[in-house]
C-alpha cells in the first residue's frame, strides 16, 4: 500500500526516548525526501513523565496531523490513555505495543483498530546496549518504507560525541526492529523521492520565531521562563552572543516587560516571550509602551487556560487580552503566525512594524506550532525597508516636541544623551513636548495621534494569506488564523479536489483591522466558516464585530487541547456546497 502521507504516533513513559525517536525518524525521513511535521503531548510535570510523538511524513510540504492514525507504536503503556482523545483511530489504524507490558488499554480501541504485539524489550536486552525505542524505530522504518541508510546517517551525527559503541548497538537494534516488522500486520508506505538540491529545513516554530527576531534587528531580550515559550528563550540565548546581542533572564514577567522598554528606550531594538500567565503580568508596562511610544515585541506562545490551565496543551484563547488587554484606548499591533515556517517572517515582521511606528507588537503563537518540528522547503528570505525614525540633535533654540503631532502620527525617536532632546516618557499623557498634561485638547491630539500612525500604515498584502481552490473562489469563504491555518488549508485542498470552489483567508495582522482589504478578499461570498481553537469563539466574535461578514456565516470552534482536522472541515463544506 502505497500513499502521499502515513501518521504515526510514538508513545511511552519517562526515559523510553520518545521524542528522541521522534526526532531520529523525522530527520531520516528527510534524507529520504520526504516532507514531515512532528507534534508532541506530555503532561504538565516539569521534568519526564509520559509523552506521545505525532509525526506524519509526506511526499509534499504538510500544515498539520491528518484526521487519524496509521499507527500506534508503544514502548510501554504508562498512563497512554491520557492522550487517547488526541491520537484518533480508524478501523483500519494499527496498535502496536509490548507484551511484556500487558494488553492494549481499552481507552484506545473505541474504534476498532487492528492490534499486533512486538517484544521491544526483549529483542534490545540481546544487544549489548540496545534500547528499546531503537527496536521500535527499526520496525517504524520498514513499514513505512524508510530506508536503513537514512537512518544511519541520522544516528551517527546524533551519536557522534558518545563514539563507535554506541552507535553500533544503536543500529543493531534498529536492524533487529526492521526485521522483527516483517511479522507485523501492514500500513501504508512512502515511496521514497529525490530530495531537492536545496537542503530542506527542520525547525521548530519557536526557533523560527527567534530566527525572525534576530533577522528582525533585535539585541536585547529580557524574559521570564514559562512553557512553551522557553524554547525560544533557549534557542536565542546563544544565537544573541553570535551577533552582539543580549539575553537577560529576569526575575519575573513584569521585570522583563520592562526591561525591554527600557533598552529600546535607549535606541535597542528589544524583545520578551512568554505565555498567557505571563502576558496578563505585562498588561500595565504595555500600556506604558503605548503612552509613551516605545517599540517593543512581546511574544505569546498561547497555552490552555484561564489562569495555570495546562502547561503543555494548545490553544488559541488569548486573543481578546491579545486585542483587548490594556486599559484606555490603547492602539497597538497584534500579528499572529500561521505555520511553523510563518513564525519566522511574521516575528521579523512584527519587529518592523513596531520599530516604523513606535509602539509595542504582540506576536501569538502556540504550544502547538511553537513545540512543533517541520521539515520543510528553505524558507524565501526577505528584508523590510523601514526602521525607527531617530531624531538629531536640536539646532540652537529649539525645543524638542518628542511627540509633535503631525500627518503620519510619527514622531522623530530621541536616543538619551542626544544633545537637547531631553523629555518626560512616562505613562502620563502629555502635551507634544512631552508635559505631562490633564488638558482635553492634549489628551485627543494624542490619541488621534496614537491612532492614526497605525490605521494609515501601509500594511500591504502581508495582513493575511488568501488561497483559492483550483477551480476559483466560489461563494464561500474560510477565515482562520494561526495553527487552525493549517488544517483548514489541507480541507481547502481536499474541497478543490472533488470540484468544489472557495477560498481561505489566514489573517496575520489581527489588530489594526482592516475592513476594506477584508472586504475586497470576501467579494463574491455568501457564505463563511470561521475556524478557531477556543471555547468561546473569540475570533468569531471579532470579526464580528469590526468586520461585514457573509449574511450566513458560521463558527466551527472547540477548546483545546484537541485540534481540528482537516477532515471535520471538509464536512462543513460538502454540506454547504450540497
Amino acid at each position: 500500500m502505497t500513499t502521499h502521507s502515513v501518521s504515526l504516533v510514538i508513545a511511552g513513559s519517562g526515559g523510553a526516548g520518545v521524542v528522541t525517536a521522534g526526532s531520529l525518524l523525522l530527520n531520516a525521513a528527510a534524507k529520504t525526501g520526504w516532507y514531515a511535521l512532528m507534534s508532541r503531548s506530555s503532561g504538565p510535570q516539569i521534568r519526564g513523565g509520559e509523552a506521545a510523538t505525532m509525526l506524519r511524513f509526506a511526499t509534499r510540504p504538510i500544515l498539520s496531523q491528518d484526521d487519524s492514525f496509521h499507527l500506534l507504536m508503544a514502548i510501554d503503556w504508562d498512563n497512554i490513555g491520557r492522550f487517547s482523545a488526541e491520537i484518533p483511530f480508524t478501523g483500519n489504524s494499527l496498535i502496536v505495543g509490548d507484551p511484556a507490558h500487558g494488553p492494549c488499554p481499552a481507552a484506545l480501541l473505541a474504534a476498532q483498530p487492528r492490534q499486533a504485539t512486538l517484544a521491544l524489550a526483549d529483542i534490545a536486552e540481546k544487544i549489548e546496549g540496545g534500547r528499546p525505542n531503537m527496536v521500535a524505530l527499526g520496525a517504524i522504518a520498514a513499514m513505512i518504507g524508510l530506508p536503513p541508510q537514512a537512518m544511519q546517517a541520522v544516528v551517527e551525527q546524533y551519536l557522534q560525541r558518545k563514539g563507535p559503541a554506541a552507535i553500533d548497538a544503536s543500529m543493531a537494534a534498529f536492524h533487529a526492529g526492521f526485521a522483527a516488522a516483517a511479522d507485523l500486520p501492514a500500513i501504508p508506505k512512502l515511496p521514497a523521492i529525490a530530495a531537492e538540491k536545496e537542503p530542506r529545513w527542520s525547525i521548530t516554530g519557536n526557533e523560527a520565531t527567534g530566527l525572525g527576531i534576530l533577522r528582525g534587528g533585535v539585541r536585547f531580550v529580557a524574559a521570564y521562563p514559562i512553557t512553551p515559550a522557553t524554547e525560544i528563550l533557549e534557542w536565542l540565548a546563544p544565537s544573541l552572543a553570535k551577533v552582539g546581542g543580549v539575553l537577560v533572564q529576569a526575575e519575573d514577567e513584569l521585570s522583563s516587560i520592562n526591561q525591554i522598554i527600557g533598552a529600546s528606550y535607549g535606541g535597542v531594538p528589544a524583545m520578551t516571550a512568554t505565555s498567557g500567565p505571563g502576558l496578563s503580568l505585562m498588561v500595565e508596562a504595555l500600556g506604558l509602551a503605548v503612552a509613551a511610544e516605545v517599540p517593543i515585541v512581546v511574544v505569546d506562545a498561547m497555552r490552555v487556560g484561564p489562569s495555570t490551565g495546562i502547561a503543555t496543551k494548545s490553544e488559541q484563547s488569548d486573543l481578546n487580552i491579545a486585542v483587548y488587554g490594556m486599559h484606555g484606548d490603547a492602539p497597538h499591533i497584534v500579528v499572529a503566525a500561521n505555520s511553523v515556517a510563518d513564525c519566522l517572517f511574521t516575528s521579523q515582521w512584527a519587529v518592523h512594524l513596531a520599530e516604523s511606528m513606535q509602539t509595542p507588537a504582540i506576536v501569538l503563537t502556540d504550544q502547538s506550532m511553537g513545540q512543533s518540528r517541520a521539515i520543510l522547503p528553505r524558507p524565501t528570505p526577505f528584508t523590510f525597508s523601514g526602521q525607527r525614525i531617530t531624531a538629531p540633535a536640536a539646532g540652537e533654540g529649539e525645543r524638542y516636541q518628542r511627540y509633535a503631532v503631525n500627518g503620519s502620527g510619527i514622531s522623530p525617536m530621541a536616543i538619551p544623551g542626544t544633545p537637547g532632546l531631553a523629555h518626560t516618557a512616562d505613562g502620563l499623557e502629555h502635551n507634544p513636548f512631552g508635559t505631562p498634561s490633564s488638558q482635553a485638547s492634549d489628551h485627543q491630539a494624542q490619541l488621534d495621534k496614537r491612532s492614526r500612525k497605525l490605521t494609515q500604515f501601509n500594511y500591504g498584502d502581508h495582513w493575511a494569506d488568501i488561497v483559492d481552490t483550483d477551480a476559483g473562489p466560489g461563494d464561500i469563504a474560510i477565515i482562520t488564523w494561526g495553527s487552525s491555518t493549517g488544517p483548514a488549508l489541507e480541507a481547502l485542498q481536499r474541497f478543490s479536489a472533488t470540484g468544489g470552489k472557495a477560498r481561505l483567508i489566514s489573517l496575520r495582522l489581527i489588530a489594526p483591522v482592516q475592513p476594506d482589504r477584508m472586504a475586497a478578499a470576501l467579494a463574491g461570498t455568501t457564505r463563511a466558516l470561521v475556524i478557531e481553537q477556543s471555547h468561546s469563539g473569540q475570533f468569531y466574535r471579532m470579526l464580528r464585530a469590526f468586520y461585514d461578514l457573509p449574511r450566513e456565516t458560521r463558527s466551527l470552534h472547540q477548546a483545546g487541547p484537541l485540534a481540528f482536522g482537516p477532515g471535520r472541515i471538509l464536512e462543513q463544506l460538502n454540506s454547504w456546497s450540497v
